[in-house]
């Protein structure tokens, strides 16, 4: 029996002064290479002060550019700033990440407005007009300017929501509402109902990346609040950023390895945060990564990966050069519905969800020439496939074909 546990680690010199600022949540008081951002949407947003409605914005940029971060740093000076001129000015700020329907979506803005608990909107129970009925009402009761931003906005599931917050001022007599929403997705708007399309996007904002010398100036801010004094150094924090920039200037990223660093070396008891650091915890960010990404996939997705590893044991087992086409690992992934009972999607459908795992950087998929034989796509894993192998193994119906090997008729050699 181990005694004292924490006695040793809490004599232990830490690293940390304040993890917290290391957070993607934290918004400091100065957000490095922003400042054009902030003052646009400053500029939109002070038609609030004066009683206005101020136009909606669409915010568009990749993970980790600062859309979030600068939203809610503007708001909070537009309520701050409300406060002061005695003009009623709110910001409601939503993930629709979590909240991702019409009724919960006006659920929580109903409850932004109400005091007491016993009048709140519940979770579930009322009818949909009900919950907007009620919104006015509470609106108007309030009266000012209510700017509400929808952050993952392409995550909303249908845009009934969306049609009734960007037509609600017509409904409203004494108070004014403005939406902001911000996407990763350039695209998404491309399947919006037309008239939702035009009132929504009154605005536009597309944040850049960052580049690798923003990226370390943001990390440099964040060590002096994060870390004691001389457990880092500028080669660290470079490396840090220079790992963020490959990956689209992903300050978030580049966030997430130097604390994840500065945590390894705590934990060795070491005095200073050095490179070796940075590189495990580049490895532990990336098999994390892996595990939440593969673990979430819809089944479908699932039996392809699966069918692609594999394919990649057969050619192995087969001596042949890796990289598989999309038509060999159809071959197998009917194999592998007949042994589970789903149902077989077609060709197409499969050549899809391979190019949605390409995106999600678990697989590569090139389009390779074969000369007058035409173009095809050469598929390989790019994660670690036993991390993948162990992830689909957690699931209940995958687990008992993961030593599953198919007879499929293809280059891989025939009969295995």
């Amino acid at each position: 029996m181990v005694k004292d546990l924490f006695e040793s680690l809490l004599k232990a010199r830490p690293i940390f002064k304040n993890k917290e600022v290391m957070r993607p949540a934290y918004i400091p008081d100065i957000l490095p290479h922003r400042d054009t951002e902030i003052r646009h949407l400053a500029a939109i947003l002070v038609a609030a002060l004066r009683g206005e409605t101020p136009s909606n914005v669409l915010i568009y940029g990749k993970t980790g550019t600062g859309k979030t971060a600068v939203v809610k740093y503007v708001g909070k000076e537009l309520e701050n700033k409300g406060v002061e001129l005695g003009k009623p000015t709110r910001h409601i700020y939503l993930n629709c990440e979590i909240v991702d329907t019409q009724y919960r979506v006006l659920q929580n803005i109903a409850n932004h407005f109400i005091t007491e608990w016993s009048d709140r909107v519940p979770f579930t129970g009322w009818p949909t007009d009900e919950v907007y009925a009620k919104l006015k009402q509470m609106m108007d009761s309030e009266g000012g300017v209510t700017v509400i931003t929808l952050d993952e906005i392409d995550k909303l599931k249908g845009d009934e929501v969306l049609y009734n917050l960007t037509r609600i001022n017509s409904d409203l007599k004494r108070a004014k509402v403005s939406v902001l929403g911000i996407s990763n997705d350039l695209k998404f708007t491309e399947f919006l109902d037309p008239r939702v399309k035009s009132s929504l996007g009154e605005e536009n904002m597309i944040f850049p990346p960052y580049d690798a010398d923003q990226l370390r100036d943001i990390l440099n801010q964040r060590a002096k609040m994060a870390f004691r004094e001389d457990v880092t150094d500028e080669g660290v924090i470079a490396r840090c950023a220079a790992l963020a920039a490959q990956e689209h200037g992903d300050a978030r990223r580049a966030l997430d390895l130097l604390r994840v660093a500065a945590e390894i070396a705590e934990r060795d008891k070491a005095k200073e945060i050095t490179e070796k650091h940075v590189k495990l915890a580049q490895n532990k960010i990336e098999l994390d990564r892996v595990t939440e990404v593969t673990s979430s996939l819809p089944m479908q997705s699932k039996l392809v990966l699966f069918s692609i590893i594999v394919g990649e044991d057969l050619s192995r087992a087969a001596g042949q050069k890796m990289g598989l086409t999309t038509g060999e690992v159809f071959d197998i992934y009917k194999e592998l519905c007949k042994k589970t009972g789903a149902d077989v999607l077609t060709q197409r459908r499969i050549a899809d969800l391979i190019s949605e795992l390409d995106m999600l950087g678990i697989i590569t998929a090139r389009v390779i020439s074969k000369g007058r034989y035409g173009r095809t796509r050469e598929i390989q894993m790019s994660a670690q496939p036993d991390k993948i192998r162990e992830v689909l193994g957690n699931d209940e119906l995958l687990s008992a074909i993961r030593d599953f090997r198919p007879r499929i008729q293809s280059r891989l050699g025939g009969s295995f």
